[in-house]
């Protein structure tokens, strides 16, 4: 079983860092202090112990898939053969293997995963599903939705009570 995480005590200004560096990951910590209405060795202090508790776990750049030929999305159900705790880690590890699975997530539903998978077209989404994620272990069958517009996706996302 899976342990539920530690949830970290956040007053308001560490919400407001949060989420100043949702917008802008890059800013130094004169601009965040700035932004959140603290001076700089507070705010360091504060973004040291986001970092230390894991609620800021590391920094990356956002890229623009579409610029890489990489705008066909599709969302894949996966229904499981099997739901025994050996079969689904069996799953889990062979499906992050799969570098056009973007998220993958376990649900509470009539079928057991949801894949958001992003290629170049659908012909290579076909080759993934059919070579790559009917292949995963226990898999039983599989349905898609193609997504025809991105209006909100991840690294976008808005924290409560820094609005």
């Amino acid at each position: 079983m899976v342990n539920p995480p530690q949830i970290v005590d956040l007053d308001y200004f560490d919400r407001r860092i949060i989420a100043a560096l949702i917008e802008d990951g890059r800013m130094t910590v004169t601009d965040l202090a700035d932004a959140v209405g603290l001076s700089k060795t507070p705010c360091q202090v504060r973004l040291k112990r986001l970092q230390q508790s894991g609620v800021i776990r590391g920094f990356r750049a956002i890229i623009d898939p579409a610029k890489l030929g990489l705008d066909h999305i599709a969302f894949t159900e996966v229904k499981l053969s099997d739901t025994r705790e050996a079969a689904l880690r069996e799953f889990n590890a062979a499906v992050r293997r799969i570098a056009e699975v973007e998220e993958c997530h376990m649900l509470a539903s009539n079928f057991d995963y949801l894949l958001k998978v992003r290629t170049a077209d659908i012909r290579r989404y076909r080759i993934v599903l059919g070579e790559k994620i009917s292949a995963l272990p226990h898999v039983a069958s599989t349905s898609t939705f193609v997504a025809m517009e991105t209006v909100m996706e991840a690294g976008h996302r808005r924290t409560k009570s820094a609005r």
